[in-house]
């Protein structure tokens, strides 16, 4: 894992063998930049990318295209999620370009929750690709300079290509097969789904290990603080692949009010971060902390992940105005 695909500072900090750190900003519900910036802002401080979601659950934000362009004139790092619930393969192969042309190096290839979780159910599905054909179509077009139809491309797109992982999802000795497939498609980082069951986690990983895979792609594990009691039980019943076993639930529980129970599920999260810091073949942390970007600030901070050698701007510094017309 040595050659480089897009130089971006992510691929940098993961080939230099650093311990990445990489957070959620979830796009907004406006039309105005500043919005983003400021969400922007409290993460570039603590982590070495900003992952900006593509209508995570189905329901509509600011464009991920968008936000990271953005997140680009103001200097940050962005990775950009795509997937493939909204777009054929067409208009994929569009963004790929664009985005590569924006300066955006950093993609996660994803297939999309279905539009039945969302809040516009009646909207329409596409899912021409899946992941594992949108990172092979996305690693033809970079690597070897065509499109999927075979058309040559003028430049081809400079892209550190991601693909996401569930560890936690039976059946489990299905998961590093599944790993392996996205590895052979192109993915060059792995971002897995939230980790609550540090040793359900541990046996992924030994067998990721005997497959040898952690040689050939950088696994950043997803880790997140939770609230509550409330949302921890909403998160397990109610959100697609993340499960959440019952003694944390227990702990949040027994932690007291609601300050308690958040200060808890900060200190589970820095808890777990230390845990699988020390699992051969961990690459980094992808925190995910919905709506609360200062809580991510928090908890890498008090997991002893500071500083980050990579700043990405410096505080309170302003992105570039247009060129007038």
């Amino acid at each position: 894992m040595t050659e480089m695909r897009a130089g971006s500072r992510l691929e940098r900090v993961l080939r230099s063998g650093r311990f990445a750190v990489t957070a959620e900003l979830n796009p907004v519900d406006s039309a105005d930049p500043e919005a983003v910036y400021e969400r922007a802002l409290v993460l570039a401080e603590v982590c070495d990318a900003i992952n900006v979601t593509d209508a995570a659950g189905a329901y509509v934000h600011m464009s991920s295209i968008a936000t990271c362009a953005l997140l680009v004139r103001a200097g940050y790092e962005p990775v950009l999620q795509m997937t493939c619930r909204d777009r054929n393969r067409i208009a994929l192969q569009g963004d790929l370009l664009g985005a590569a042309a924006l300066g955006i190096r950093n993609v996660l290839c994803l297939t999309g929750d279905d539009v039945t979780v969302g809040d516009q159910p009646q909207a329409k599905r596409v899912f021409d690709l899946d992941s594992i054909q949108l990172l092979r179509m996305a690693r033809i077009m970079r690597d070897k300079g065509v499109f999927l139809s075979g058309r040559p491309l003028e430049v081809r797109p400079r892209l550190f290509l991601g693909a996401a992982s569930n560890p936690f999802a039976p059946p489990f000795d299905f998961r590093p097969l599944r790993l392996a497939k996205k590895v052979d498609a192109g993915a060059d980082f792995i971002q897995t789904q939230l980790c609550f069951d540090v040793e359900r986690f541990r046996r992924f990983m030994a067998q990721v290990r005997d497959m040898g895979l952690h040689e050939r792609v950088f696994i950043l594990v997803g880790v997140g603080p939770l609230r509550s009691v409330k949302s921890a039980e909403y998160m397990r019943t109610r959100v697609p692949g993340v499960y959440i076993p019952d003694e944390i639930v227990e702990r949040l529980r027994k932690a007291g009010g609601p300050k308690q129970q958040r200060e808890e599920g900060k200190r589970i999260c820095v808890e777990i971060i230390q845990q699988v810091k020390e699992i051969p073949g961990v690459a980094g942390v992808h925190v995910m902390a919905f709506r609360q970007e200062h809580l991510v600030a928090e908890v890498v901070e008090e997991a002893g992940l500071l500083p980050r050698r990579h700043a990405q701007q410096t505080p309170g510094a302003s992105p570039p105005s247009p060129s007038p017309a």
